[in-house]
């Protein structure tokens, strides 16, 4: 059977099941709009809030952020996982007990101020936009590809998809819909990683695979791809090679970023009782430990078997000719998301780091030029000169080992694979293992399964922030049920068109742009949230001020060098190491606006009178262990 026609039925089935189950279970009131009535089944949640959680960062950036890089970008496992850890053990029963229906309801009774809710809308809506758009970017990818139709295209197709069932079921349609999407995202994950590992090791779990004998090469398939990657002039895999202060900042503000998310918070307002969010959050991390432990193995093959691919020979052969790609690269050449340049004219594709080569003879063209220009004598010439000798040695040095001694010989021009989008590596991986079509229509569904998902959840928590907490809450405290839920529907499809807006230019990669609304969350909600449970004391100015300052800096901190509400070519600065503030990356300075939050709150609590006997005593009764109380009426 023809490749477009599978596609379109493991996608077209997925979506006809999605949106049957959002009709089945339609909300018929706010409680089912907002919270599904309370009534989610602990396990159910589990598998839902998996689903929420494992977007398309996880699914189709994540293996491919680990596969460009390696160890270095681990941090996405560590930050994420730990993240999780930290939100259910510390928030999420205390939350469920505090028995309201969104984070700026808690934030705004707990410090008794509709400035602190309007401050924790703001920040929702902030990190919620933010985070959209990634799902859409990953949605589009995969839509593009599998319809084979442009990525603009396969934007729009996505966002009609989610603004049917998301704006139709709310939280009821939405938890049920992400117990279906769960199954089918990890399903289409996994079989292709199984196949793969026992392609390449015999070892048919991949996450014994990755730490098994490579079948060609009879030696541990990662040392296999650090030798392969080093021969091509490219870092080791298993190797740090970044800042591991930025490592460690990076890893922390995925980690409070995690536990500050909204969209994700909020599952744990729809089970029944206090017990039954810890089993939720127990059985979720269960869920996602699934995919979490396949992706290393699956970035790491997949890796391995694009060099393969690109040289057919082994590095000491002839690379692949151009007139020989595999249908894989010619299907994602016409997304736009695959480019090969012939940048020496000889038919052949060379693949390799062409960068250490340039750099070292810029660096030997910039000393002779400066020991040349008559402008420095005396010591300092005597000190170019010494320094033009070093760098001379370093490029005679460079230029005998593999690849660079091939590429100058037989005339290399640089790496001619121009564009390899990340995102692409694991929707590619079957097409690139030659599986069988039923297996690259499989995870055609389970990528798009993944994005929208978590666009849904984040759509329901925006729709929420703007009908439940600015519209009854502040702005129209008599509007009625019926009138509430449509403006809950009304917001979220506006929601969805600016994301669809904001999705066809991203910031980045989509967990690039994932670890941006991370970073938002770390430096805004999760501390408020966690003063709000643990600090009895902290009063509604305190808060206020932290959330301010958190979420400021860390705006202004992105916005710097990634543009102003992320437009192209409105950043300030270039986003280079040497522009960053100590070194400190845009993706890391949520754990800077975190320590920013709370010094700021507990410096104005200083000064100020401290949270009133009665909400003193609430917080008490939050951290008693047992019971939950039903929802306030809204």
């Amino acid at each position: 059977m023809d490749q477009y026609i599978l596609n379109l039925i493991f996608v077209g089935g997925s979506f006809a099941l999605y949106i049957g189950i959002a009709i089945w279970a339609r909300a018929g009131s706010t409680s089912d709009f907002y919270a599904a009535s309370r009534g989610v089944n602990p396990v159910v949640n589990g598998a839902a809030t998996a689903a929420d959680w494992m977007s398309a960062a996880s699914f189709i950036s994540m293996a491919g952020l680990i596969a460009a890089v390696g160890y270095g970008n681990s941090t996405f496992l560590m930050g994420w996982t730990g993240g999780y850890v930290l939100l259910a053990m510390l928030l999420a029963p205390y939350l469920r007990k505090f028995g309201r229906f969104t984070v700026p309801d808690f934030i705004g009774d707990r410090f008794y101020s509709q400035t602190a809710r309007l401050v924790a809308v703001i920040s929702l809506l902030i990190i919620s936009i933010t985070y959209v758009i990634g799902q859409m970017t990953g949605a589009a990818v995969a839509f593009s590809r599998f319809l084979e139709v442009t990525n603009q295209t396969g934007l729009f197709i996505a966002s009609g998809v989610v603004f049917c069932y998301a704006v139709l079921g709310g939280m009821k349609g939405i938890t049920y819909t992400q117990l279906a999407q769960y199954v089918v995202l990890i399903i289409a994950y996994t079989i292709p990683a199984v196949f793969i590992s026992f392609q390449l090791t015999g070892n048919p779990l991949p996450q014994l695979g990755l730490w098994s004998t490579h079948t060609a090469s009879g030696q541990p398939i990662l040392q296999t791809l650090n030798e392969v990657l080093m021969d091509l002039g490219f870092n080791d895999y298993t190797g740090n090679h970044g800042s591991t202060f930025n490592m460690v900042l990076f890893t922390m503000s995925l980690m409070v970023g995690t536990a500050g998310l909204p969209h994700v918070i909020i599952r744990f307002f729809t089970v029944p009782r206090v017990a039954d969010a810890r089993t939720s959050a127990g059985w979720a991390l269960v869920f996602i430990a699934l995919l979490y432990t396949v992706a290393p193995a699956v970035g790491a093959m997949a890796r391995l078997n694009i060099i393969t691919t690109l040289w057919p020979q082994g590095i000491e052969g002839e690379p692949l000719a151009f007139d020989e790609k595999p249908d894989w690269m010619m299907n994602w050449e016409r997304t736009g998301l695959l480019r090969f340049e012939d940048k020496n004219g000889d038919g052949l594709i060379q693949y390799y780091n062409q960068a250490p080569l340039d750099n070292a003879r810029q660096k030997v063209a910039d000393l002779r030029t400066l020991v040349e220009s008559g402008t420095i004598s005396g010591q300092a010439l005597a000190s170019a000169q010494n320094d033009l000798a070093s760098a001379e040695s370093d490029l005679a040095n460079v230029e005998s080992r593999m690849p660079f001694s091939r590429a100058i010989e037989q005339g290399w021009e640089g790496n001619e694979m121009v564009l390899f989008n990340n995102d692409i590596l694991v929707l590619a991986n079957p097409e690139i293992a030659q599986l069988p079509g039923w297996v690259i229509g499989l995870i055609a569904a389970g990528g798009l399964a993944a994005a929208l998902s978590t666009a849904a959840g984040l759509l329901l928590a925006i729709s929420s922030a703007v009908s439940h907490d600015l519209l009854k809450k502040m702005i129209m405290p008599q509007i009625s049920e019926k009138a509430e839920l449509m403006a809950a529907r009304v917001s979220m499809a506006f929601a969805i068109a600016l994301a669809t807006w904001l999705g066809l230019n991203p910031p980045g990669f989509a967990a690039q742009v994932v670890a941006l609304a991370f970073g938002l969350a770390a430096a805004s909600l999760f501390p408020a949230i966690m003063m709000g449970i643990f600090s009895k004391k902290m009063n509604s100015t305190g808060a206020i001020v932290g959330m301010l300052v958190g979420l400021l800096s860390t705006v202004l901190y992105i916005f710097t060098y990634l543009g102003w509400f992320f437009i192209p070519g409105t950043n300030m600065l270039a986003n280079t190491p040497d522009n960053w503030l100590f070194g400190i990356s845009p993706l890391s300075f949520g754990t800077v606006g975190a320590v920013l939050n709370f010094a700021a709150a507990y410096i104005t609590l200083s000064m100020t009178k401290e949270a009133p006997a009665e909400i003193q005593e609430l917080v008490e009764s939050i951290r008693v262990p047992k019971g939950a109380g039903a929802a306030v009426d809204h």
